[in-house]
């Protein structure tokens, strides 16, 4: 039942949003790379363990930043180092704006 709702609600954000950063990407690829993310970062990216950070509300540039960085290995971390070098730019891009968009 929670699949359904984050590729409901990522449906809906990318109209919402104009199809902005993610109008080059399929609407169900953004929403099981959301469903990836919400194993740690919880289903509206608010995370169940300190340890996590939460993405809710972080700002979109943010976000788009420290993604970069575990990819080049310039933040280490070897779960997002592992997650981040599988996505492109347009979809870190199109993950920063999901994120920063929701309520904190």
């Amino acid at each position: 039942m929670k699949s359904k709702a984050i590729h409901i609600s990522a449906f809906v954000l990318v109209f919402s949003l104009g199809f902005s950063m993610a109008s080059a990407l399929d609407r169900g690829e953004l929403a099981d790379m959301i469903a990836q993310c919400a194993a740690c970062h919880g289903d509206e990216g608010i995370a169940k363990d300190v340890e996590i950070p939460n993405l809710a509300g972080q700002h979109d540039r943010y976000l788009v930043q420290q993604l970069q960085n575990f990819r080049s290995g310039k933040r280490p971390h070897k779960e997002m180092r592992y997650m981040s070098r599988h996505i492109t730019d347009e979809e870190i891009e199109a993950l920063a704006q999901y994120y920063s968009n929701l309520p904190h």
